[in-house]
């Protein structure tokens, strides 16, 4: 997924470094190091032809694969000096920072710019672009290959490196993924009242109550951060720093996947438990109901909610959020329910034992979900809380739709990288009595 321009202007990441322009100034004068780069800008017509997209790219990847550090625009790289942008090419100069950060690098690179003014020789202010970018949770490609910063310089990662790069960001992604600091996220980046409703009574201070709770830790560099697990369930807007984070929701009409043929579509996203419950209400919105004609009317809805249920909540629980961009997929059709979730199964699981056998990807996380009540109206549901814990959701999710349909729903696992799990419309179903 590639990063919206309303996602990077929106990220409260406040200054990583470098506050005031006399900071800046001062440091620009020291020189380049690991934590400063700048470079001067020259634009022909509406196009940025200097730096070359390739050899920025190339810079910006390895300042992401190695720590915070803030891009400056608009300043002579060998003499320091100020010569600025011309204030009628900064929104090129923005584009081109934004194209090389979304198209150049793989994954995508978040950043975040300001537009400010520093003094040149001869005391005339300039206008410059400061650009932020923070250490990444992911391991950057750029079109020169994988590169890390040494000091003011980028150098071309050996394989040794590069693997210990690979282990160091996603060491205890299987099982451990959803306790690690996101870059760039402080306490300020959360909701109050999200967090709080987690909060136990405890004569700890609230600071060291959520550090104990992993919703806030320190990454590499000793300060303070949030971890996926707090920015999952206590954000407002989690997709900001993990883009995968939310529901793709999909109904077609007649049994093939067709754009032409798309009745209903949404992104569901905030935080996971409200995407749980808005994901049965797509659910229940798009499902038909049939009838069978006795001495009355009986009503049979498409899909079991306590199986999709469920489902959702086994998706949005045990899903590999270490999948750069990846999304959890729900297609309904006429015949079926499909529901994607990003990753392969956890530890010694199988699709075959998937039933029998209790494993979970992200135990923080799941253990926050456990702690979130279920808004359960109709008492279809049945469950106090958003997960039990107890290994019986897949149970649950067979029984319940076999009872309707006469099927037994399928998991199938894709290319070791994604779980598809299909759910059948009953059998009794009729085009002509269905609504």
């Amino acid at each position: 997924m590639k990063l919206s321009s309303s996602v990077i202007e929106e990220l409260p990441w406040g200054n990583l470094m470098f506050d005031s322009p006399e900071e800046l100034l001062r440091k620009i004068r020291l020189g380049e190091d690991t934590s400063l780069e700048y470079k001067a800008v020259y634009v022909k017509g509406n196009k940025v032809v200097d730096p070359r997209r390739s050899d920025l790219a190339d810079e910006i990847a390895a300042i992401a694969n190695t720590a915070d550090c803030v891009l400056v625009l608009g300043v002579e790289n060998k003499t320091r000096e100020i010569i600025g942008i011309p204030i009628e090419h900064m929104e090129s100069v923005e584009r081109y920072i934004y194209e090389v950060c979304c198209d150049s690098i793989e994954p995508p690179v978040f950043f975040r710019s300001y537009r400010i003014e520093l003094p040149d020789s001869a005391g005339i202010l300039q206008p410059i672009l400061k650009v932020e970018i923070p250490r990444s949770l992911f391991v950057h490609k750029s079109p020169g290959g994988y590169f890390h910063r040494l000091g003011s310089s980028k150098r071309e990662m050996s394989t040794e490196v590069l693997a210990r790069l690979f282990q160091q960001r996603s060491q205890t992604r299987l099982i451990r993924f959803d306790e690690q600091p996101i870059p760039g996220t402080r306490l300020e980046s959360l909701d109050e009242a999200l967090w709080r409703r987690f909060l136990i009574a405890s004569s700890d201070n609230e600071n060291t109550l959520l550090h104990k709770m992993r919703i806030l830790t320190k990454d590499e560099s000793g300060s303070e951060s949030v971890t996926v697990t707090g920015i999952l369930l206590c954000s407002n807007n989690p997709q900001h720093w993990l883009p995968g984070a939310f529901i793709q929701a999909v109904r077609y009409r007649g049994r093939q996947q067709d754009t032409n043929y798309q009745i209903d579509a949404q992104e569901i996203i905030g935080t996971l438990d409200k995407q749980i419950f808005k994901a049965l209400k797509f659910v229940r919105l798009n499902m038909m109901v049939g009838a069978k004609k006795y001495l009355g009317r009986i009503e049979i809805p498409q899909y079991s909610v306590r199986a999709v249920y469920e489902a959702v909540v086994n998706a949005v629980a045990h899903r590999d959020y270490s999948i750069y961009g990846s999304k959890i997929r729900l297609f309904m059709f006429d015949d079926r329910l499909e529901l994607y979730s990003p990753g392969s199964l956890p530890n010694t699981v199988t699709v075959e034992s998937i039933a029998l056998r209790q494993s979970t990807r992200n135990e923080l996380l799941t253990t926050f979900l456990a702690k979130c009540p279920v808004e359960d109206i109709t008492g279809e549901i049945k469950r106090r809380f958003l997960m039990e814990k107890r290994g019986d959701g897949v149970p649950i999710i067979f029984e319940e739709s076999k009872k309707l349909s006469g099927i037994l729903p399928k998991y199938r696992l894709i290319d070791d990288a994604e779980l598809l799990l299909t759910i059948y419309s009953p059998l009794t179903l009729d085009a002509d009595d269905v609504e």
